[in-house]
């Protein structure tokens, strides 16, 4: 093999080791089987949530991971690989690619990285059943707006329980007391 040949493979293993360290999250996967038209409609999906799907040698990922510090995943890289990087978001590849891989069974995930640790299909398969992260922060929202909710109808209750028994004016001196709040 020429020196140029091995410059370009040993550039190769570093941008790949690179990925694998600024990436929240890796997925290796078998594709084999993949039509052109499901392989592109999966690209499609992960380029949707920032996620980039690469056909990579197995030996530059056997060096690249080592290189990384994830030595660990050897074992995943048989047969042909894919690997899906998400420097954003740590849930999307697993997410996108299990669902994919339900509906399509020549997709296989052998495993990866997820924030920073070794994860198995098992693994994969846990944080893919998490909600997206604009659904977590969703229901982190409506977490803090509950305890504002309910006092504004303990407001509300008290508020139309005074206007029953003393008319408008308690009703008004509420208004003022909560609004001065």
């Amino acid at each position: 093999m020429s020196e140029k040949a091995i410059a370009i493979k040993a550039q190769k293993v570093e941008e790949i080791a690179e990925q694998f360290k600024n990436s929240a999250s890796s997925v290796v996967v078998d594709a084999r089987g993949l039509t052109v038209a499901q392989s592109t409609e999966l690209r499609h999906q992960l380029r949707q949530e920032g996620v980039v799907l690469e056909v990579i040698k197995n030996k530059i990922l056997t060096r690249a991971a080592e290189k990384a510090g994830y030595a660990e995943l050897q074992d995943i890289f048989a047969g042909p690989s894919a690997v899906a990087f998400s420097s954003e978001d740590a849930i999307a590849p697993s997410r996108i690619l299990k669902k994919f891989a339900d509906e399509n069974e020549h997709l296989e995930i052998k495993g990866g990285v997820v924030d920073g640790n070794i994860a198995n299909l098992d693994d994969i398969n846990k944080y893919a059943s998490l909600p997206s992260r604009e659904g977590l922060f969703g229901q982190l929202l409506a977490e803090f707006q509950f305890p504002i909710r309910s006092f504004a109808y303990v407001v509300k209750a008290l508020q139309e329980k005074l206007e029953e028994e003393g008319g408008e004016a308690a009703a008004t001196n509420v208004e003022e007391a909560t609004s001065a709040e």
